[in-house]
């Protein structure tokens, strides 16, 4: 049981005595850990990681070598005020990836939820919201205020720009410059990003029916494909497909969007959003 086991702290490791460690953490040599971090059971924190506070950490994450977490946001505006980082379980924070705390104007609170891959020199800036499940593939970046929902996949290379979102199930593909929000359950591409088609292959990993695939097809082909304006194509997915929860959840993502939504197809000249 992890509750049995010993809290090990490298020798040349340092640990302000304002940080909780729970046991079973292992602290790796060159570690330098500031006040007002808590750790959970299980962490292991490799060599020259760094954490700062406040910052609080679940249960059996690794954090590898000279990952920067907690540290105050890159944003002019920000005065020394009291904010804060909190990730949840089972993460994997990987060579050089860095995740800054909020700032005050963004509500003081960058989140990041459970079971999430960040590989090397991945970044998440301040007052992002990082859902579950979801890969950062190598240098994937988020400016502030980003929103990344479960099971969502930023290749690598990519950035999402501030205040945009990036769906549940979503595909972010290599070399990618999202400056809309990007869709659901759908394959953005491109530094002119295009859609292209459902990201089917992660869906069936995740264990989505035949039906669902087919209806989750059905509402792209008339959100992306036929050519309708925002509204017309959101009536009729809620008019043909609406019970679904997947289709509630798009129309609501369309619906509440604050920088538009990326729908423009591969080749499309201009910038159609809604």
């Amino acid at each position: 049981m992890l509750e049995t086991m010993e809290t090990v702290i490298h020798p040349h490791a340092v640990v302000d005595p304002g940080a909780e460690l729970d046991a079973g953490v292992v602290v790796g040599p060159h570690v330098v850990i500031g006040a007002d971090v808590q750790v959970g059971a299980g962490t292991r924190i490799e060599a020259g990681a760094q954490l700062r506070g406040p910052c609080r950490i679940g249960r059996d994450n690794r954090i590898f070598a000279h990952a920067c977490l907690g540290f105050e946001p890159q944003d002019l505006k920000y005065g020394g005020e009291p904010t804060r980082l909190e990730i949840g379980d089972r993460n994997h924070f990987r060579e050089f990836s860095t995740v800054h705390r909020g700032t005050a104007q963004g509500g003081g609170l960058t989140t990041i939820g459970d079971d999430n891959l960040f590989m090397a020199y991945t970044h998440v800036a301040h007052d992002c919201h990082v859902g579950s499940r979801t890969v950062f593939a190598n240098a994937g970046t988020l400016a502030g205020h980003v929103e990344v929902g479960d099971d969502a996949t930023v290749g690598a290379f990519s950035s999402v720009h501030q205040f945009a979102r990036v769906g549940r199930h979503a595909y972010i593909g290599g070399y990618s410059v999202i400056t809309r929000d990007a869709l659901p359950f759908v394959k953005t591409v491109g530094t002119k990003p295009a859609c292209y088609g459902i990201n089917r292959i992660g869906l069936e990993r995740k264990g989505f029916s035949a039906e669902s695939l087919r209806r989750l097809e059905a509402a792209y082909r008339i959100l992306v494909r036929s050519g309708l304006k925002t509204p017309d194509a959101l009536e009729r997915l809620s008019r043909e497909l609406g019970e679904d929860p997947e289709i509630v959840y798009l129309v609501e993502f369309v619906t509440t969007t604050h920088r538009g939504v990326i729908r423009d197809r591969p080749g499309r000249k201009g910038g159609r959003g809604g």
